[in-house]
């Protein structure tokens, strides 16, 4: 298929993943007149039920990638853990969008954080950890306490183990499988906000407003938009999020992590993470923004210039986890909840089933 920078109604989009971002992304793609090609290796993947087409293959199998290459336009991805040489072999043969530095970025925590320090944005102290020495000369170094997560391969709380006394810290890097770590500085924290930022080709960008994110058992449970915090520290968050997407030289949306810390000193924001992707936390631009960030995504990857960011609606949006999702007659019956329900065939604990979003009108 000929690679274009600028996509037409009817060319195709490739989305890498198969999971409930996925299914939004292909839904989004399908308003504005793009068709879908999903690649997962799991035959039940919820998004190929609103693709036009789907590959089932392993990440790995270069026939299948070349196929899948070769029928596609430009090639996106809805989860950051993405092979690396599966996302590279693509990117010889079509773009994708964001690119493969940001995989590699954002796959490392290590790199992430040499990244955003080198970005110019506020993050809390880290150390690089190999050994267990390492981790107690870091341990020592952060009086006593700290955040250990492995490098790569962690999310939703995977990974990670939290020291906060002398007695955690003895085989703690066997814990975590004794694999390359940080430690991070462990901060006293009011709450986690986020950004969602888009930025195009051309290096138009674009932030939504600040949410506040509550988490239950290390998941996302609510995003709560206004988020309760100075008009100041919104516009440091944007300004924030705007050079690590710059920096970046990024394309499509990104989710920025942050901590925010109250003190006599006011407001003040350090960024925790990075998402190479649509977000969790901006599932809220569904039904409070004239553009969602899926819009938004698919806008951006396709060459075409971004809708608004603006929010016309408070909000709060719920994760429906697990047998949550057993609620979806009793949301029906609210008249201020939009549900989103992501097709997955079988319930489990800890499962993203859906999610809702509640609207009252604009406060501010």
């Amino acid at each position: 298929m000929t690679t274009k920078e600028r996509l037409e109604p009817g060319d195709t989009i490739g989305i890498l993943g198969g999971g409930q971002l996925g299914r939004m992304l292909a839904q989004s793609a399908a308003s504005l007149g793009l068709i879908t090609h999903v690649f997962c290796p799991d035959p039940n993947s919820p998004a190929f039920d609103v693709s036009a087409s789907y590959t089932v293959a392993p990440y790995d199998d270069i026939d299948a990638l070349n196929r899948f290459a070769n029928r596609v336009s430009v090639v996106t991805y809805e989860f950051e853990n993405v092979p690396g040489p599966t996302a590279a072999h693509l990117d010889e043969r079509v773009p994708v969008r964001p690119g493969v530095r940001a995989l590699e970025v954002s796959q490392d925590r290590l790199f992430e954080k040499e990244f955003l320090s080198g970005a110019g944005v506020a993050i809390a102290g880290y150390a690089e950890i190999n050994s267990q020495e390492d981790l107690e000369n870091a341990v020592e170094a952060f009086g006593g306490v700290g955040v250990l997560k492995t490098r790569r391969f962690g999310y939703d709380g995977k990974g990670q183990l939290m020291i906060r006394d002398d007695k955690a810290v003895p085989g703690a890097f066997e814990a975590i499988g004794a694999v390359p770590a940080v430690l991070e500085e462990l901060i006293s924290f009011e709450c986690e906000v986020s950004v969602i930022v888009a930025r195009t080709l051309d290096g138009t960008v674009r932030c939504y407003d600040v949410a506040r994110n509550h988490h239950e058992n290390h998941i996302l449970k609510t995003s709560t938009v206004p988020a309760g915090v100075d008009a100041e520290t919104i516009g440091v968050a944007r300004r924030m999020a705007e050079q690590i997407v710059t920096g970046l030289e990024y394309v499509g949306v990104m989710g920025v992590e942050m901590f925010l810390v109250r003190d006599e000193t006011g407001e003040r924001l350090l960024v925790n993470e990075v998402a190479p992707r649509v977000h969790n936390s901006g599932h809220w631009t569904q039904d409070a923004c004239l553009t969602s960030q899926f819009d938004q995504h698919i806008r951006a990857v396709a060459g075409w210039p971004l809708g608004s960011s603006e929010r016309h609606s408070d909000v709060v949006m719920e994760n429906l986890i697990g047998f949550d999702v057993d609620t979806w007659s009793e949301v029906l019956n609210d008249p201020a909840a939009q549900l989103h329900l992501y097709g997955k065939a079988e319930t489990r604990d800890g499962r993203k089933m859906g999610h809702v979003n509640r609207i009252a009108p604009k406060s501010g």
